[in-house]
């Protein structure tokens, strides 16, 4: 007989969306190159985007270290409970996010503004894979207490104004 677990998995869908976003800023780097591509690259913008690039790279490095070290999201589901405090008092997926905003911070230091739309592409993706997979399965997990967390606490962005 197999043994059901009473737990999420540790990784979720993770892997999955890391590898995603990371390929699709691979591909922008590299298409970015691309003499077609070349009009994107604005003199008046590369400093600015710079900037930007290098904030979305600090915040996401910011989510990921409070997520995975300071709100200790592994014993949270080795234990089975809901992890609600710290970043996820915030967002409700920052590991994922982290991931988001690196990229997107990358993408943007590559100094090229047709990057621009492709937070909403990696905002996409998350919503879609986290929509249809953990999120059905923290509801079956937990009810109506992850209902209440969902109805206070973005999926992706981070707020730093809490839902009452």
């Amino acid at each position: 007989m197999k043994r059901q677990k009473n737990h999420l998995s540790l990784y979720g869908i993770g892997p999955i969306y890391g590898a995603l976003v990371i390929a699709i800023t691979l591909a922008g780097l590299v298409c970015g190159k691309l003499p077609a591509l070349s009009f994107g690259k604005l003199s008046c913008t590369k400093i600015p985007l710079a900037v930007i690039g290098v904030i979305f790279i600090l915040l996401g490095v910011l989510m990921w270290v409070q997520a995975v070290f300071v709100s200790k999201l592994d014993n949270g589901i080795k234990n089975n409970r809901l992890v609600k405090s710290g970043i996820y008092s915030h967002v409700r997926n920052p590991i994922y996010s982290a991931i988001m905003f690196i990229c997107y911070g990358v993408l943007l230091i590559a100094g090229n503004i047709i990057f621009i739309p492709l937070f909403f592409v990696f905002w996409l993706l998350l919503s879609v894979l986290v929509k249809h997979t953990e999120e059905k399965w923290l509801l079956d997990l937990y009810g109506e207490e992850y209902l209440e967390y969902c109805n206070k606490v973005n999926r992706a962005i981070p707020s730093l104004m809490k839902k009452s």
